[in-house]
């Protein structure tokens, strides 16, 4: 059923870093390379970190080809601004929302937001 160097919870906690599109045509990783280090969340959401920029991995699962692509959320927040007068994203994530570096995929689309709706990304 699974792999030997794979057990259950590596394999359901693998999971939980994935998103897919609708069609189920390509599956989506965020790694996080850069937080805010000087920013400080005192909010009532508790313990979360703003989040700079990150690497997109995206695999196309009809041919298994990978493509990585890094952005600059922070950037793309201020082009938002800028042209839009506005922003939807959140670059605030909970610290319990990032395993090992990665996002957890019911985040990616709040960090993905502004990307595409620049249409800088289409997924």
């Amino acid at each position: 059923m699974f792999q030997n160097d794979m057990d259950y919870e590596g394999y359901l906690s693998d999971r939980e870093l994935i998103s897919r599109d609708a069609f189920h045509k390509k599956q989506l990783k965020i790694k996080v390379l850069e937080i805010n280090e000087n920013t400080r969340d005192y909010s009532k959401y508790g313990d979360r970190v703003l989040i700079n920029k990150i690497l997109l991995i995206i695999q196309n699962l009809e041919t298994d080809e990978i493509e990585e692509k890094e952005l600059d959320i922070e950037d793309l927040e201020k082009r938002m601004k800028k042209e839009r007068l506005f922003s939807s994203s959140n670059r605030w994530i909970p610290r319990s929302d990032i395993r090992n570096n990665f996002v957890v995929g019911n985040r990616h689309f709040f960090l993905l937001s502004d990307a595409i709706s620049l249409d800088i990304i289409a997924f």
